[in-house]
This record gives structure tokens, sequence and C-alpha cells, in this order.
């Protein structure tokens, strides 16, 4: 049975961040996720996590100026000093908070460039941050994101990421499987789980409901029947709620749609 964890940067945004973990912990998570935590004090966090019995599981590297419209640095070439120094803080937090994974956003194509120019960038960057992260036990995670929520994002697909693993060739480098994102762009899901699962180098799963992002039991998957296919396979990782919750046609908020998860508590 799948074992999943509440994004909480876009779980319960009816409340202030730090009270959405005691939100999730009522409503049956044993563990979170979000993007970014470096707004918070880590000891704050670590609080929370430990008040509330929740697990750490996953959350971003510093992705350059976030309000400007970077979404990350890994392939930017110039911006490497920039890079590690991020890189090196979401190691500080992770270790404080007992988080096993740290994601890597690869960052936006810059006007006029090509991905083939980044690409050395891009896996030297990934294989210092393999090195760093492997020596505190955590393993660095590569996400392919649809070009609809991220236009001119460096990594789409599945088939590239796997490559990029293979390229870099550290064993801790893993790829972060959003269904929601792999639909939009691939398709085929249930294929693509009985591909790559078995290589060992998915290292997270997330979903969300296609096309809209809100939760999982409303749009074109089945998410049960995917759900059942992670069983078969043996898949024992997390797999992140990183949805919008539909929020104003349900009283009691993000809770007021989690239907679809009481079987799986």
């Amino acid at each position: 049975m799948p074992q999943f964890a509440a994004n909480l940067s876009m779980l319960y945004p009816e409340h202030a961040f730090l009270d959405r973990f005691e939100a999730a912990a009522r409503d049956g998570f044993k563990a979170v996720e979000y993007l970014f935590p470096y707004a918070f004090e880590v000891r704050e966090i670590a609080a929370r996590l430990q008040a509330h019995g929740l697990q750490q599981v996953l959350f971003n590297a510093p992705p350059g100026d976030w309000e400007a419209g970077e979404r990350g640095l890994a392939c930017l070439s110039g911006r490497e000093a920039e890079f590690k120094k991020g890189f090196a803080q979401a190691l500080d937090y992770a270790g404080a908070l007992g988080c096993p994974r740290v994601h890597v956003m690869a960052g936006l194509l810059p006007a006029g460039s090509e991905r083939a120019a980044l690409y050395p960038t891009y896996v030297s960057n990934l294989r210092w941050a393999a090195v760093e992260a492997a020596k505190q036990g955590v393993n660095v995670l590569i996400e392919p994101i649809n070009p609809r929520d991220i236009p001119g994002f460096f990594l789409n697909r599945q088939d590239h990421a796997h490559q990029v693993v293979a390229d870099v060739g550290a064993p801790n480098l893993k790829v972060q499987m959003d269904l929601y994102h792999c639909q939009i762009v691939e398709g085929d899901l249930t294929m693509k789980l009985r591909q790559y699962l078995p290589t060992g180098f998915v290292g997270h799963i997330q979903i969300a409901g296609v096309p809209q992002r809100h939760e999982p039991d409303l749009g074109e998957l089945n998410y049960p029947y995917l759900f059942s296919v992670l069983d078969e396979l043996g898949y024992e990782g997390w797999v992140g709620c990183e949805y919008r919750p539909k929020l104003g046609t349900q009283p009691g908020g993000t809770s007021a749609g989690l239907g679809w998860l009481k079987p799986y508590l």
C-alpha cells in the first residue's frame, strides 16, 4: 500500500505554513514535503515535525530568484558558485530535519540557448551535488516538469532524466517521477512505471489530478489502478501529494477533499 506525504506548499493553504504540519498529521499523514524551507528557521520546522510525529521526506534546493521567475540553477553556466552555495544550505537543512532527499531544479533555458550547450554544466553540477550529498546519506533528485506549467524548463521527459542519471553515474542521483507532469508530457503511465521502477532510480513519486492539478480523484487519471501498479512493482517509497485543493466549493478546505485518501490510511 502506498505511503503518502502531504505537500505543504500546496495543501492546507487555509493555514499559515507552520500550522500546516498539525493539519496534515490530524488528517492521518505520516510524512510531509514542500518546495522550500528557507524562509523559516530550521529549528522551527524541526519542532513541528517532532511535535506531530511527522517525517520530512523531501524539499527543494534553492532555485535562484524564485520571485523573479527563476526555476533552478543547475543547468546555468556562470551560476555554479551560487548553485553550490545554495545546495550546501539545502544539505544543512536536510541534516537538521532528517530529510533523505533534496530535489535540484534544473532551471530554465536562457533565450536563444540549446539544451545540448547547457548539458555539460547540468551534469557537472549534479555530479558535484551527488558527491556532497553522499557524505551525509542524502539522495539528489531531478524532476521532469511539463512545459505548460513551467515553459522553457530544461528537463521535461522521463527518458531524458534517466539518461542524465546514467551520464552522471552517481548511485544517489535519482528521478522524482511526478505522474501529473508525466501524463501531460508523455502519458502511458502504467508502462512508464513498469519501465522505470525496476531500475531502482526512481527515488520519489508525486501525484495530482490531470489536467487541473486538483485532488487525484478529479480528472482523467485512474489513481487507484496506478496505486495497485505501484504495489505490484514493490514500490516502497513515498508518494507526494503535490496538488492544489479544490477550495471554495467544499466546506472544510483541504481536509474536505481527502476522501480519496481514506482507504489508504
